[in-house]
């Protein structure tokens, strides 16, 4: 009796279209931003808490919201809302402008400096195994290609 392997055979490799690598652009995209999503929750942050506190801890000072949400590039009503959950979170605290009366600032707290360095462990580690997946070649490769979209 002549066995049929149930195993299919792969399509050869073709040229992909412009429209298809954009997709698996998106799509990669999308995967890489749900695996940091998972990472950082397990340090208790979102994406949008850890850019705020990194920002903070490159800061050698507090930051007005206005200067927050330009370096996030994002609208200054989002990251009222933004700083007003990690002041609740107790990872951040407003001050008081010495220059400026009117305006707010907002400082890093020891446990939002805490909670940032965790944020930043669990970072490191995607970033590893997303290295050890591509290796040095394809690193390399795909590096050079995505600056040239940039």
């Amino acid at each position: 009796m002549n066995r049929v392997d149930a195993t299919p055979t792969p399509a050869p490799a073709r040229e992909t279209d412009p429209a298809q690598l954009i997709y698996a652009l998106m799509h990669a995209g999308r995967s890489l931003e749900d695996r940091l999503d998972v990472a950082l929750g397990r340090a208790g942050l979102s994406l949008a808490k850890f850019g705020v506190l990194s920002e903070l801890v490159r800061s050698p000072e507090p930051l007005t919201l206005s200067e927050l949400a330009a370096r996030l590039s994002c609208v200054r009503s989002n990251m009222t809302q933004l700083i007003d959950r990690l002041e609740s979170d107790g990872l951040v605290r407003r001050v008081d402008d010495p220059a400026d009366r009117r305006t707010v600032r907002a400082a890093l707290t020891p446990l939002g400096r805490t909670q940032q360095a965790a944020g930043n462990r669990e970072l490191q580690s995607v970033q590893n195994e997303i290295g050890t997946q591509l290796g040095q070649t394809d690193h390399a490769l795909l590096n050079r290609a995505l600056q040239s979209l940039g």
